[in-house]
């Protein structure tokens, strides 16, 4: 029973205490928490985890870990308002993927982002082609913003009065020098076919090709490496 009565008493007080902890350090939506905010939330589910049915851990010290823990994520909060150059050290920094239209491949390699995880974050913006974009900036929690070229956002078919046609998804068929031979061979195409076509384009060696993305109603869309 007395077990029991202990086991009550550190809950309550670690239910109290984070809850103290969120009010005072500010709420945060799950999508907006940084790499640092997320390996803080990890470290403070530990503390009270790992103390709560431990009969050798004193409430009293279970306390003082969360008061220090308090501590120290609001020190590193102010000290970050007051000197914001250390914002980059702590939460890293946006990054812009997408430049001007063209992808970023340096940029992408400092956030180890390849290029299906790229594709990723533009589908959930509901972009399917980087054709689309103007400006893609990687976010410091993991997400991407998005600017699209303004003739995207200003032209539709409704606007044009065009007919409809049979909708398909764009196929990548080079990411950084190297042909992507399953989705070739999905489309029909053959290597031949592909390099002729860099050729068409003005881009006679492969390995200066950075991107290739083919669209059946737009063509060919090439990024040269920089």
């Amino acid at each position: 029973m007395d077990n029991i009565y202990y086991i009550t008493v550190k809950l309550v007080t670690a239910m109290v205490g984070l809850w103290l902890i969120t009010k005072l350090l500010g709420k945060k939506e799950i999508s907006q928490l940084t790499a640092f905010d997320f390996v803080s939330s990890l470290m403070l589910s530990e503390i009270v985890g790992n103390t709560l049915y431990d009969k050798d851990v004193t409430l009293s010290e279970l306390l003082y870990a969360l008061l220090l823990w308090a501590a120290m994520s609001l020190f590193l909060e102010k000290l970050v308002q007051f000197i914001p150059g250390l914002s980059k050290y702590l939460n890293g920094r946006a990054d812009i993927i997408i430049n001007q239209g063209k992808i970023d491949f340096r940029a992408m390699k400092r956030n180890n982002l390849d290029f299906d995880q790229l594709h990723t974050l533009l589908r959930e913006q509901n972009i399917f082609t980087v054709r689309e974009v103007a400006f893609a900036v990687f976010e410091t929690n993991g997400n991407i913003s998005v600017l699209k070229k303004s003739e995207v956002d200003s032209i539709t078919k409704t606007d044009q009065e065009l007919p409809e046609k049979s909708m398909m998804l764009p196929m990548v068929l080079v990411e950084n020098g190297r042909i992507q031979t399953d989705r070739l061979a999905r489309l029909g195409r053959t290597k031949p076919w592909l390099l002729d076509e860099l050729r068409k384009n003005g881009a006679g060696r492969l390995q200066d090709v950075l991107y290739v993305e083919w669209s059946e109603h737009q063509g060919m869309y090439i990024q040269k490496k920089e």
